[in-house]
């Protein structure tokens, strides 16, 4: 991400163990409702496109890449890299900039770490508007590793096994798990794009699957992802979807019927756990640059 004529301002942040967080303080500085924005993953980043579902002046907005990810360092660190960390990490960002309470806006594995953080610390969190719902759930991550959505998309799962040595494809990802995290660099990055390939192959039905050249490929990413998929997103199981109903500020969920990633029952589940929310279906996929960024531009808007 970078500044542009509507950021207030950009920061490095410690949150100990050797990590320094990237933020960047982006829109009407005045504005009595701050949002803080939490990217995907994990692993993921921060991203310029992502200030297009805001309005610099009328909302202000915190966006931050988390441990490892994006401008953060140390990158692609996993060590001290765990979802308690990360909701910590929410906390201290806002303590820096002294903001008592805020929104928090996700997608995917933002709305995991968004509702994590909401039932870390309910008197902070003033609402959330979250989209492709991900709670952490064996079953969950069951569906793209175990090709559970191959009925859907079988040559995207026969090309993740070609991937795979022909001994381990009755279990391709456990074979690749272990490589992406304990594999030498070579192994890391072939496993890493395999899997890489997987997921951007499945969320296709938005934009066509993420072309990317082998050569140029940096698993440092993936293998922050893994790291949280392999150790249940460091929660017990199920954490989210038993808790949820324990949350009482405004929930907006926005969510794909066609999400091939994230499958949309889980949002229904999170809906009905949660007495209040409000849950708005859009046909379309994992993404919502499209019809899901409206909705949330809307929803957005009327709380900042």
């Amino acid at each position: 991400m970078t500044p542009d004529e509507h950021t207030n301002q950009e920061l490095t942040i410690e949150v100990g163990h050797g990590h320094r967080l990237y933020v960047q303080d982006w829109g009407l500085a005045t504005a009595k409702v701050v949002i803080i924005f939490l990217h995907g993953g994990p692993g993921g980043a921060s991203k310029d496109k992502y200030k297009t579902g805001f309005d610099p002046q009328k909302q202000r907005v915190i966006f931050f890449d988390q441990r490892g990810s994006g401008q953060s360092t140390p990158s692609g660190s996993l060590q001290h890299n765990t979802t308690a960390e990360l909701v910590e990490d929410i906390s201290t960002i806002a303590d820096q900039l002294g903001l008592d309470q805020f929104w928090l806006h996700g997608n995917s594995w933002g709305s995991t770490l968004a509702l994590a953080y909401a039932l870390a610390h309910p008197k902070r969190a003033a609402g959330l508007a979250i989209g492709g719902i991900f709670t952490g759930s064996k079953s969950e991550t069951a569906w793209i590793d175990k090709g559970q959505f191959q009925n859907f998309y079988p040559d995207v799962w026969q090309a993740y096994l070609q991937r795979t040595p022909k001994e381990h494809r009755h279990d391709p990802s456990a074979y690749h798990f272990d490589k992406i995290l304990n594999g030498n660099a070579q192994e890391q990055k072939l496993s890493g794009y395999a899997y890489d390939m997987l997921e951007s192959g499945v969320v296709a039905l938005d934009d066509g699957p993420r072309k990317t050249d082998f050569d140029d490929y940096d698993p440092a990413g993936i293998r922050i992802e893994i790291h949280y998929l392999a150790n249940g997103c460091f929660m017990p199981e199920e954490h989210i979807l038993q808790k949820a109903h324990q949350l009482t500020m405004p929930v907006f969920i926005v969510q794909g019927r066609y999400d091939m990633v994230c499958p949309p029952i889980t949002a229904y589940r999170l809906h009905e756990a949660i007495k209040g929310s409000q849950l708005y279906w859009t046909q379309s996929g994992h993404r919502v640059e499209h019809e899901g960024q409206n909705l949330f531009k809307a929803i957005l808007a009327q709380v900042g």
